[in-house]
């Protein structure tokens, strides 16, 4: 039986870890809490609360794994978390797990391209913002050890859409003048490529991982309001600086589809419908 070791066991690796147990994998799964570890736990995975990027915690829960998942997240944090999260993390599992296939979960942030042209793993992906700078030092770190970068989208899925949570709180805003392009992707397609790009064994490779058409910021929401039947949001000239920087571009999975991985909802609108269909006045997201 295969071993995979998941480390940032949470929305996206919970849902790697149930296709790989269903695949015959057997699963360890870290977390940053006590708390969720004791969830993994109770849902029946080996779990353990453990620091990535602290060098001891890794080495102390040192075993043999045939692949390591990188799949933590900062969670929206600074510039410190993102280095010890991103380069730090990936530095320690290379350290003590070097002879297991490394997968990184970055990010599409890294690409700084503005004028809403299509991007390719091929594509200068030159980020101007500190944060960006950092996952592209971890992924130069990966690639370096030959392990697999993968590009990852906004994510989206059951309990879970920045988009959706915006609209619904009546936060969201369309400014024609700087509208631009999301690129995001179903939880649910992005647990299966994972595991996809594990079956492939590819080595020392990027990967978008994105859906199959990038909506306009405002095609989501005039989607959103004819689905709940609300109204638009105000149309105002946004004044606000995004965590991320400003960016405009389309992200292109055509890499991986060569491949043969076919997603599930191609399309926001696909992946949002049942999401949408169970949304009350009021939900929280």
């Amino acid at each position: 039986m295969p071993r995979a070791l998941i480390a940032g066991c949470g929305y996206l690796g919970r849902a790697v870890a149930d296709l790989l147990t269903a695949n015959g994998w057997e699963i360890e799964g870290w977390t940053m809490s006590a708390e969720s570890a004791r969830e993994l736990s109770l849902a029946g995975y080996s779990a353990h609360n453990v620091n990535i990027s602290d060098e001891k915690d890794v080495g102390a829960h040192k075993s043999q794994f045939d692949t390591v998942i990188h799949c933590a997240s900062t969670r929206g944090g600074d510039i410190d978390a993102y280095r010890s999260v991103y380069f730090n993390g990936a530095r320690n599992l290379l350290e003590h797990f070097g002879d297991a296939p490394l997968l990184f979960i970055s990010s599409t942030s890294v690409y700084a391209q503005t004028t809403a042209e299509w991007v390719s793993e091929e594509s200068p992906a030159e980020p101007k913002h500190e944060t960006g700078k950092i996952l592209h030092e971890s992924e130069d770190l990966v690639l370096g050890s030959n392990g697999n970068v993968v590009r990852l989208a906004g994510l989206y899925g059951p309990g879970r859409s920045a988009l959706l949570r915006k609209f619904l709180n009546r936060e969201a805003r369309l400014d024609p003048e700087n509208d631009r392009f999301m690129n995001q992707i179903h939880r649910d397609d992005a647990a299966s490529a994972l595991q996809f790009l594990l079956r492939a064994g590819s080595v020392g490779q990027i990967y978008n991982l994105a859906d199959n058409q990038p909506t306009l910021l405002s095609e989501c929401y005039r989607w959103l309001a004819t689905k709940l039947d609300r109204p638009l949001p105000t149309v105002e000239k946004s004044e606000s600086k995004r965590k991320r920087g400003d960016s405009n571009k389309r992200v292109s999975n055509g890499k991986l589809r060569t491949l043969g991985w076919v997603p599930r909802y191609p399309t926001f609108a696909d992946g949002m419908e049942n999401i949408v269909l169970q949304t009350r006045v009021g939900d929280d997201l």
